[in-house]
């Protein structure tokens, strides 16, 4: 496959990015990137990418889409909320980092992620640090977190972290982040990224997998 089929496959098939498959509609404003912050506090644990989703899914439901709201909810609430969704031998210890999440949140950055953006000067390796400081977030979380919201936050793209890079090379695509962003639109990094991520994470060889879907026409 070349690579302008191969990335065409990738965005048809797998470009879909985990905030959306939320229901997050993201967008630079409070809401939407702590909503996004909840789906990565969610998905940093050995847990699957779907149960994550559901997970934040059913917190949104239940009206957990602020800090504001998270903050004033109960344990219990949001304990019954992650049990919903499957999302179980983690919900006890979830709720209580969510909980956290929130009044850190509100306390250091006034319920704005933007404030946390602007404290570490739009650099990516400052965000991922500020990012470690809320419950349950490390290093993989705050990669999930960077890579979902470069859509938008111009300042830390290109975002493809280690894992993506090496899925990339496995298909043939350039396996540095500017050469993979220059295949795609500057706003569709993300979107790359996730493919690249969902590829990756299932099983199989990544480039055997596209062949599977249908993608994998020579050119």
């Amino acid at each position: 496959m070349n690579r302008d089929r191969t990335v065409a496959a990738l965005m048809e098939q797998y470009g879909r990015t985990y905030a959306h498959e939320a229901g997050i509609t993201l967008r630079d404003t409070p809401a939407p990137l702590y909503q996004l912050l909840v789906l990565t506090v969610l998905c940093s644990i050995r847990i699957s990418a779907a149960t994550a989703v559901a997970a934040a899914r059913e917190l949104f439901a239940a009206g957990l889409r602020t800090p504001r709201a998270m903050t004033g909810s109960t344990w219990q609430a949001r304990v019954d909320a992650l049990g919903r969704a499957h999302y179980v031998r983690y919900d006890e210890s979830t709720a209580t980092a969510l909980g956290r999440g929130a009044d850190l949140l509100l306390d250091r950055w006034r319920g704005d992620l933007r404030r946390l953006r602007d404290e570490a000067d739009g650099s990516p390796d400052r965000v991922q640090g500020l990012l470690q400081e809320f419950p349950r977030i490390g290093p993989v979380g705050a990669r999930i977190f960077c890579r979902e919201a470069q859509e938008v936050w111009p300042e830390l793209r290109p975002f493809f972290d280690d894992r993506v890079l090496r899925v990339a090379a496995d298909l043939g695509l350039p396996h540095s982040a500017e050469g993979l962003a220059g295949l795609v639109g500057a706003d569709e990094s993300a979107r790359l990224a996730a493919a690249l991520t969902r590829v990756g994470l299932a099983h199989g060889e990544p480039s055997r997998l596209l062949e599977a879907s249908g993608a994998g026409a020579q050119g």
